[in-house]
């Protein structure tokens, strides 16, 4: 390596570096006052909270790195150009593609890198990060439960419109879901008022509740009765809930029990999870299909109703109103109403079915793009930053800092906005993965191009040469 390339890179990884650090440190502690609520107030040993932070920073790497990547660009090659040390390369015979010959090769590896990285280290740090914040939810549950929404505590489902006194252990407008065998929500407890009461030699906290109703659906093996949704009612007073916390005093923070999030999966995961769910999505429409065909079919229709196949059909009896007595008339509406109502429920059913279905895939769709969309990205805002520092010549950290955060922005939210289309349909998950990248591109191509052929960002002569000429015409002619 000769030493102008030497020199070229040891500057660069000297300001990357430390910018790096900075920036990770900056968005570390907006990590932190995100999830303060989860952390604050939980008793947590040190080496948990080490573990959080450890597991939250390469979440940050996507949009950590290619930011350095930028600013370090444009503040290196804005402090050759403001030091005339591109004017001395020049005048040796060193061109700008020269210069930046080394530092793309070493972008190069770096983009490798960052694919590499975003396809082990994340998706592991990612399910590590998941399952410790699900761990320590579990930790101190009095404090799970946040107004408004429902808890789990225990073997219950509990929801409050509020919490008040010293230690927020009373609460107003209670509703409870209680577990059992059955699935669904067959037993509920409503409340106007409740306390919860505890004790810390025990493992039991006491809930009391206080002028409520207490529903229990009573289960019917026969259909018919199923569908008038029988239940039994009882009012009370007072009625005392002892919850049993001991499973949840010995939580393990290192148990792993979620795993298919989209970004918990590398490359070939991703392929599998997007197979798995493109399969359900079109099985779905199949059985959607199948569905309608055989309740609004003519087999359907007839299948409950006996018809004199002997009868002699004319002109006159191929009328609905003279082939059919007044029972069958009524017993066809009666089907094809039923079959009516039937098909609507099952679209209905499919569509949030297939939505959610969708969505789904969509997300892991744009989870794969992203992995590769990242490595292009490092490599595409280097050949930004570079050639618009040597436009601007200007280093340090005044204009470059400026000049960098607003081009990182502008393809942070176009990313975003793209994404969140992409997510709902309205664009496809390759273009929500890439628009930003696409946007970036020739961007990267024009400043390249001005700066080899020593331009600035934009020509003005054709506009204010021809400005000039009227103005010295005009004053030559009032001199005469």
């Amino acid at each position: 390596m000769k030493i102008l390339d030497r020199y070229i890179l040891t500057t660069f990884i000297k300001t990357f570096f430390p910018l790096f650090i900075i920036i990770m440190f900056i968005l570390l502690l907006q990590t932190i006052w995100l999830f303060i609520s989860e952390l604050a107030g939980k008793d947590l040993d040190f080496s948990v909270i080490i573990k959080f932070l450890t597991f939250a920073t390469p979440r940050l790497i996507p949009m950590v790195l290619p930011l350095t990547i930028l600013l370090t660009s444009i503040m290196i090659f804005g402090n050759f150009a403001e030091n005339y040390e591109f004017a001395a390369m020049k005048s040796s015979g060193i061109s700008l593609q020269r210069a930046m010959r080394t530092l793309s090769v070493f972008i190069f590896f770096v983009g490798i890198g960052a694919f590499l990285f975003s396809n082990t280290v994340i998706p592991s740090s990612e399910k590590r990060f998941i399952n410790l914040r699900k761990n320590i939810v579990k930790v101190k549950p009095a404090m799970v439960i946040t107004p408004n929404q429902f808890n789990d505590l225990g073997d219950i489902n509990i929801k409050v419109a509020e919490k008040y006194g010293d230690n927020d252990e009373f609460l107003r407008d209670i509703i409870i879901h209680k577990k059992g065998v059955r699935p669904g929500n067959s037993t509920v407890i409503k409340a106007i008022d409740g306390e919860l009461k505890g004790n810390v030699n025990s493992d039991l906290v006491t809930l009391i509740l206080n002028n409520g109703n207490y529903y229990d659906e009573i289960h019917q093996n026969s259909p018919q009765k199923r569908k008038k949704l029988p239940f039994a009612k009882a009012r009370f007073k007072k009625y005392v809930l002892n919850i049993d916390l001991s499973s949840l005093d010995n939580v393990d923070m290192d148990a792993q029990q979620y795993s298919k999030g989209f970004n918990m999966l590398n490359v070939s995961e991703l392929k599998h999870e997007i197979d798995t769910v493109s399969g359900q999505v079109n099985k779905g429409l199949k059985s959607m299909i199948l569905e309608i065909d055989r309740r609004i079919g003519f087999e359907g229709i007839n299948r409950n109703i006996k018809i004199d196949t002997t009868k002699k059909i004319t002109k006159d009896t191929l009328v609905l109103e003279n082939y059919f007595d007044v029972a069958q008339k009524i017993q066809i509406y009666q089907i094809a109403s039923s079959n009516i109502d039937a098909v609507l429920r099952k679209l209905d059913t499919t569509k949030s079915d297939q939505v959610f279905k969708k969505r789904a895939l969509n997300k892991y769709e744009m989870s794969l793009h992203d992995k590769y969309a990242l490595g292009v990205s490092c490599i595409l805002l280097f050949f930004v930053g570079a050639p618009l520092g040597a436009i601007i010549r200007k280093g340090g950290l005044g204009l470059p800092i400026v000049i960098g955060v607003v081009l990182f922005l502008t393809y942070h939210f176009i990313g975003i906005f793209a994404k969140n289309g992409a997510e709902e349909g309205g664009i496809p998950p390759f273009l929500g993965s890439w628009l930003s990248t696409f946007v970036i591109f020739p961007l990267s191509i024009f400043l390249t191009h001005r700066a080899t052929t020593d331009q600035g960002i934009f020509n003005m002569d054709g506009i204010v040469q021809p400005i000039k000429k009227i103005f010295v015409k005009l004053s030559s002619k009032s001199k005469k």
